[in-house]
């Protein structure tokens, strides 16, 4: 019913699915090649991406390395390369290449569609001896692209200084140029100037300072180039009118939020305001107080209270920072650091003196691990205007990040670092690092500095990246930085979003009241599943439902998705305050029976199904949230022949049938994976439970006897009794045991050495033989290792069939090979 594409051993979240922009040529196309039936959506898919023309075409120019990881072109870097090549083979008044702006929002591989571009620009015909520069404003975005071509077979050149722009201007054979844009500062001085309109210049506008004084400095030094501007956030209105002194008219191509998140491309993003008392007092606090503790225990309290106790004694600026922190703690603390260090959360304060002193507050809570990362201090930071008061601070933090990592760049790399793959939990930050840095694991930003217009726009795309286990980007606002969503924020003046046109801002981010519409459809959809269910109080009825597989896969995705909504509503005191009590309380309750059911069924029909990366966020609802008189602990079914193990799940079940269906399913899945260790003796098995399963179904046999039959099955697995005969030569030797196996039921089912099992006895010991000599190390991969193996069992066999007067054809032979080898590979 759909297509997803990737290239090979792409993780399943990053698959992706094609939206054909040119539907006219679609058409077409499927008028040709669909003939006498309406098509499919497949019939569209298969024509997007495998048209010879189209496959070759995404083969040559769309498929490539970002590091070591091979990548493919989503559809929209595909058709933005289609437009903008159409778009630069027109041309203007002047005669050069037609201009434009490229806007595709945050997390949508910006940087790898301008190497895509390249690569076209490069081998097409139109283009006499192309060049491209490609423009940004920071250095770590000027590294990054440098070295995002550097893993493709282009070799770019990177600008280091203002005359080495203007050496690499001048040098021919300098065909891909990255520079910072203030470079051409120095290059425009020089009187620099190449006329050719096959330069291709490629602006990274992150804060659109190439429209002002540098973009002329560009247009004196490449007068007739064309000039292609990349950005992720959209465009203010009094900038669209901006573009067209400078010959950018409407958008080349446009991705939307809206389409990223349509896509699965990014996650969308919640937001929630909160409100913090200026001077805060008392019964501020005891409010604060009530509201954060409403779901712990007598204990828990009394260490937060504790915890709150300090905060009367500390001068009101600092006690506003200390009082952020320590709901920033508890709000992470609470709803991510619970599941290790899967999820990470940026934290954007006001000035560098303030996220000094963020970094100090929650190295005295001791919960969090944080680290700042700031620009250095520059001379007007030796005092402060207000109240005159010394900023030594941010030069001691400097200077001790100084000695700790020896110069800025590694300062910053060091802890971007841990925070992209380490432990680092927190990272507070002032300016840098809220545009380009990609954290996929970052997952909550808490603000607390006035932002506004496209600034604010990229700083939030820091948690839209998408990462397993991830539903959404938290934004939890300390500033009342959006216009107001709910009236507890009415102190605030909302900074607005006023400049951009609403539909560029479509599905950039969302109330965190959204949520609740989400959480009431998953309630109902979970409800649905069981609306045949008789007796409501019946958990066997509710199992039986379930028997099957799709339904049972549907009721996990379900639940899933209800707990994590779930989740996400009680994470949240908006949420709390307007859903009602009540109404929390069913979803709680109905959330642990519907855990418990799905326990049960997973022990039934030994299911190992794939949702690791929402156990943790499950087991930590049942333990915040809901309280049991038994812990629910969500684990994976044992293996039968853990005893003590496999006899306490099964007490959990109440039924003859229950218990004698967990055997079976567990049997199967131990069969199934243990199979080519020894074909012949699972065979046994699995048509044992097969005719035992059938006599049950056509009511041969009672729930009791099936019950009895499947734990006879299970012991005589646990004992290796199988009714299979092994000779006395190999009654002890398992490995023998296996090749035996396969040889004999080889050669029982063509007919031949029905009677000669002391021969094929002594023939399982030689073929193991042979596989000890040859099981090397690294023996799996080595294809001359079994080329020997299979040359040395073909020449035994020979032998054997002659000495034992029994005729192997060629296809025994090679039967008997594979089989040989297909087991030698698992036990050895």
């Amino acid at each position: 019913n759909e297509t997803l594409y990737a290239t090979c051993a792409t993780p399943k979240r990053f698959w992706a699915s094609w939206h054909e922009e040119c539907e006219d040529w679609l058409q077409e196309m499927l008028y040709r090649h669909v003939k006498g039936r309406m098509p499919t959506q497949q019939d569209k898919s298969i024509i997007s991406l495998y048209l010879p023309e189209r496959l070759l075409e995404i083969t040559r120019y769309f498929t490539l390395f970002d590091k070591d990881v091979k990548k493919i072109a989503r559809y929209q870097q595909y058709f933005a390369v289609q437009e903008i090549l159409q778009a630069v083979k027109t041309f203007d008044e002047k005669g050069n290449r037609q201009s434009g702006v490229i806007w595709h929002t945050q997390g949508s591989g910006k940087s790898l569609s301008m190497v895509m571009l390249a690569r076209y620009l490069f081998d097409d015909p139109d283009f006499k001896d192309p060049r491209v520069v490609v423009v940004t404003d920071r250095i770590n975005l000027d590294k990054q692209i440098r070295n995002t071509f550097a893993h493709t077979r282009l070799t770019p050149y990177r600008a280091t200084s203002g005359q080495n722009l203007v050496d690499l201007i001048q040098n021919e054979n300098a065909r891909i140029i990255t520079t910072l844009v203030h470079k051409f500062d120095k290059a425009s001085k020089k009187h620099t100037r190449l006329d050719s309109k096959d330069i291709f210049v490629l602006v990274d506008e992150s804060h659109r300072t190439q429209y002002g004084e540098m973009h002329i400095k560009m247009r004196q030094v490449f007068p007739n180039a064309c000039y292609l501007g990349f950005t992720g956030t959209p465009l203010m209105k009094k900038e669209k009118n901006t573009m067209i002194k400078f010959g950018l008219r409407k958008p080349i191509h446009v991705y939307t939020i809206a389409d990223g998140v349509r896509d699965k491309t990014i996650v969308p993003l919640l937001y929630e305001g909160k409100m913090v008392e200026q001077t805060v007092n008392r019964k501020a606090i005891d409010n604060r107080l009530d509201m954060i503790t409403r779901h712990l225990n007598d204990r828990q309290k009394n260490e937060v209270m504790q915890k709150w106790s300090r905060f009367e004694r500390i001068a009101s600026s600092l006690q506003r920072i200390e009082l952020v922190a320590f709901d920033v703690n508890e709000h992470f603390l609470k709803h991510y650091k619970t599941q290790g260090s899967l999820f990470k959360a940026m934290l954007v304060a006001n000035s560098k003196i303030e996220a000094i002193k963020y970094l100090q507050s929650f190295e005295d809570l001791g919960d969090l691990s944080a680290a700042v990362v700031i620009s250095p201090p520059d001379q007007r930071e030796g005092f402060d205007e207000v109240n005159g008061e010394p900023k030594s601070e941010v030069r001691k933090f400097w200077d001790k990040m100084m000695r700790k990592y020896g110069d800025e760049d590694s300062y910053e790399e060091s802890i971007k670092d841990d925070f992209v793959s380490g432990e680092l939990d927190m990272l507070i930050v002032v300016d840098k690092l809220l545009t380009g840095f990609d954290a996929p694991r970052a997952t909550v930003m808490y603000i607390d500095k006035p932002m506004k217009e496209h600034s604010l726009l990229q700083a939030i795309a820091r948690v839209n990246r998408i990462y397993e286990g991830k539903d959404y980007g938290y934004i939890i606002d300390y500033r009342g930085l959006l216009d107001r969503l709910d009236e507890a924020m009415n102190m605030y003046s909302g900074a607005g979003l006023e400049g951009f046109d609403p539909d560029d801002l479509k599905g950039a981010m969302y109330d965190v009241k959204s949520i609740i519409g989400a959480l009431r459809q998953s309630h109902s959809q979970l409800l649905d599943i069981f609306l045949p269910i008789k007796n409501r109080t019946d958990m066997e009825e509710y199992e039986v439902r379930l028997a099957n597989d799709e339904l049972r896969e549907e009721f996990y995705e379900v639940l899933s998705k209800f707990g994590r909504n779930l989740g996400i509503a009680l994470e949240s005191e908006e949420i709390y305050n307007a859903i009602g009590e009540e109404e929390l309380e069913r979803y709680k309750r109905d959330l642990k029976f519907y855990q418990e059911l799905r326990r049960s069924v997973k022990l039934r029909y030994s299911d190992g199904i794939d949702h690791k990366e929402y156990e943790a966020k499950m087991q930590k609802l049942m333990d915040n949230y809901i309280s049991s008189d038994e812990v629910i602990r969500i684990t994976n079914p044992v293996d039968i022949l853990d005893e003590k193990g496999f006899e306490d799940e099964l007490e959990r079940l109440q039924t003859p049938r229950a218990k004698a269906d967990a055997i079976r399913t567990r049997m199967e899945k131990r069969i199934e994976d243990k199979w080519d260790e020894n074909p012949a003796f699972y065979k046994k098995f699995s048509v044992r439970i097969e005719e035992t399963l059938e006599a049950y179904r056509e009511a041969r046999i009672s729930e009791a006897e099936y019950l009895i039959r499947m734990n006879q099955v299970k012991e005589d697995i646990k004992g290796g009794g199988s009714g299979i005969y092994y000779p006395d030569s190999i009654r002890k030797n398992e490995n023998a045991q296996a090749f035996y196996g396969v040889a004999r039921e080889v050669g029982s089912r063509y007919g031949t050495g029905k009677d000669d099992e002391d021969a094929y006895g002594e023939l399982s010991l030689e073929i193991e033989k042979i596989i000890l000599r040859n099981a090397k190390v690294d023996w799996h991969e080595n294809p001359e290792v079994h080329k020997r193996i299979e040359q040395e069992v073909d020449d035994l066999l020979f032998e054997f069939g002659k000495t034992h007067g029994i005729k192997l054809s060629l296809d025994q032979v090679d039967e008997i090979i594979e089989s040989v080898k297909t087991v030698a590979l698992r036990r050895f």
